[in-house]
């Protein structure tokens, strides 16, 4: 199949945005005016000339059908990817063929791509070698090991002390001490080499005074931040895949070494979250042919947007491995075989009392799970007094949204695509109510970005 043939809508341009005024930024250059020689090929680039401040337009080329997502080069001085030429160009050539017709790749644009499918190539090389060309030693990699263990089991059991002494000397304290004492736990975490346990104290330190009922939510975070201290303590006496959800809650890095599936991959959803040092972008995507659920992560550091995008909506054929652990829904993307394509197919739904019941059996597997993906059918979104829910157009039950969700722009559109009428959608549901992620109307309409 060729690029020319698959057209994406502006939402899914848009979607690959790495922040609100990038998004805008592109919104701005997605019209014909300030390009020139914009032009496709086959192969599935695009590329063209965007004025800019200064006499020099500016160069923007995109591969559209590389395995990890669209890939972008410009040569303007931004740090963003995209920069909000290369989505004004993927707006230009979402309108359709007019405006970015098929043409000779130029010059600039066919040595960006030749490097590319050359290092590629290089890294399939690479990879076809096996791992005993950079392997190590794998004696100094055993005895590194043990020595981090040896850390984080210090800093559990230090972490162990200190909830023993919140507790001991009452929940109200935490409000009077503040920030600064959840922040240096934290560092005590990192310093042990313990991240997931650094990111989980630090959520501690936004509770107290953080609204009616903050002393409870405190004393449930507390509690699972001890279970996870104890599964790590006792680590050797749990279940396989147990003890490997505990290791990758802790921080422990693992690999994807569950066998490569291949299906057709439906996008479903696609969003970032930042803090101060890291931007985590999660894809969701559903199999077709196998109906699993995988969640692809990646990253960036602080101010940057990470590399791996997926055009939400289209689907695409490919390999993906699975990471260790009980309930896991973690994988990396493997091998692909064609590039992303329109496809009508959707998720099969259920009810609001099915998703609950489904988080609450995902929970048993791992207690630390902040939420499951479900797609519910037929639900309508609903006001409930000062808050928002969906509701089974069929029953009598209903799932609350998110404080999150009721925040975004997002659930204004949930609404007007609903207009009182049910609809499918895809999101995520949890202790804190359901967040809304991706909809679709009933019939065959296309799938409508809520995040």
């Amino acid at each position: 199949m060729t690029q020319q043939g698959v057209r994406w809508t502006a939402d899914q341009v848009l979607a690959l945005a790495p922040d609100a005024s990038s998004r805008k930024a592109g919104s701005k250059l997605g019209a014909a005016g300030p390009w020139s020689e914009a032009g496709s090929s086959d192969e599935g680039t695009v590329w063209g000339l965007c004025k800019g401040s200064g006499s020099k337009p500016y160069q923007t080329v995109i591969d559209i059908a590389d395995a990890a997502g669209p890939a972008y080069k410009c040569s303007c001085p931004s740090r963003k990817f995209p920069c909000k030429h290369a989505l004004g160009l993927l707006l230009l050539w979402a309108g359709g063929e007019g405006a970015v017709p098929p043409g000779p790749t130029p010059d600039w644009a066919e040595q960006w791509i030749e490097g590319r499918r050359q290092r590629a190539q290089e890294k399939r090389t690479a990879g076809a070698a096996g791992p005993a060309a950079g392997s190590g030693d794998p004696e100094a990699a055993r005895r590194r090991a043990e020595r981090r263990a040896v850390r984080i089991t210090a800093g559990a059991t230090e972490l162990e002390q200190r909830l023993a002494d919140l507790l001991r000397g009452g929940l109200a304290g935490a409000e009077q001490s503040g920030y600064g004492m959840w922040e240096e736990t934290a560092a005590r975490m990192v310093d042990a080499q313990a991240p997931g346990l650094a990111a989980r104290v630090r959520e501690l330190g936004a509770i107290p005074s953080s609204g009616p009922g903050w002393p409870v939510r405190l004393l449930e975070e507390c509690a699972l931040i001890h279970l996870l201290d104890q599964g790590w303590l006792r680590r050797e006496r749990l279940p396989d895949g147990l003890a490997s959800t505990v290791r990758s809650r802790i921080g422990l890095p693992a690999s994807a070494d569950g066998p490569a599936i291949r299906d057709r991959w439906l996008v479903l959803a696609q969003y970032d979250t930042a803090d101060a040092r890291l931007t985590t972008r999660r894809i969701w995507l559903h199999g077709t042919d196998s109906g699993r659920t995988a969640l692809l992560l990646s990253y960036g550091a602080a101010g940057r947007a990470p590399e791996l995008a997926l055009p939400v909506g289209l689907e695409l054929e490919a390999e993906v491995s699975a990471y260790p652990g009980t309930g896991q829904l973690r994988a990396a993307l493997g091998e692909q075989f064609a590039p992303p394509a329109p496809t009508a197919a959707r998720p099969s739904g259920g009810t609001t009392e099915q998703a609950a019941a489904r988080y609450g059996q995902a929970l048993r597997a791992d207690p630390w799970l902040d939420s499951v993906p479900v797609t519910l059918d037929r639900v309508i979104p609903a006001p409930d007094g000062d808050s928002w829910q969906l509701a089974d157009a069929e029953g009598d039950s209903a799932l609350p949204l998110t404080a999150s969700a009721r925040s975004r722009p997002g659930l204004w559109r949930l609404v007007a695509l609903s207009g009182g009428a049910p609809v499918k959608v895809f999101g995520e549901c949890g202790h804190r109510g359901f967040t809304p992620l991706t909809a679709w109307p009933e019939g065959s309409g296309e799938a409508v970005l809520l995040c």
